[in-house]
């Protein structure tokens, strides 16, 4: 008995292996649709410094001085992605007309904004970092030598439609001074 039973559970797992295998979904372009990038609540400061990472990896290798993280600017970005978000559409302007020059003075950036870069997307951060980097206008914002600080976030609906700002600036001595790139 010991044996059927054996040879049963053996043939039952040689039959699950022959199962057909996983189908990967292709979009009209012949790429892999992109599979929900789940972040969870407490994420943020790991992808934040993952981020960071990546970008002063990137500056490293183009010759610019690392970025460091600012806290201010972090809220401008999430104040900026989750805006975004209700408006349902990614650009530069909140739903109030604010620009991102306004943005980081309402959080109290005493520093000069030097760029924002935003994306509407399902990819992880590391995906978008690399997006951005493939387009002239917002590798310069990452690689520009002028910069000193980032802020970065995210809001993720509830669908995992992900919407991501990240904001440099260069920190200045004394009296704001902000100026638009």
């Amino acid at each position: 008995m010991k044996r059927i039973g054996f040879l049963l559970v053996l043939a039952t797992l040689a039959l699950t292996a022959c199962g057909s295998p996983q189908q990967t979904t292709l979009a009209p372009d012949g790429k892999p649709l992109p599979k929900v990038y789940r972040i969870g609540a407490g994420d943020v400061a790991e992808i934040q410094f993952r981020m960071l990472d990546s970008v002063n990896s990137l500056r490293g290798a183009s010759g610019a001085a690392p970025l460091k993280l600012d806290a201010i600017l972090n809220a401008a970005a999430a104040t900026h992605s989750r805006d975004m978000s209700i408006q349902n559409r990614p650009w530069h302007f909140g739903s109030d007309g604010s620009s991102p020059i306004d943005r980081v003075r309402r959080v109290g950036y005493t520093g000069q904004l030097k760029g924002e870069n935003i994306s509407e997307t399902y990819e992880t951060e590391l995906e978008t970092l690399a997006a951005w980097m493939e387009e002239p206008n917002t590798r310069n914002v990452i690689l520009d030598n002028s910069a000193t600080d980032m802020g970065f976030s995210y809001f993720q609906e509830s669908n995992g439609k992900i919407w991501w700002t990240l904001v440099t600036g260069r920190q200045a001595s004394g009296a704001l001074q902000l100026a638009a790139n």
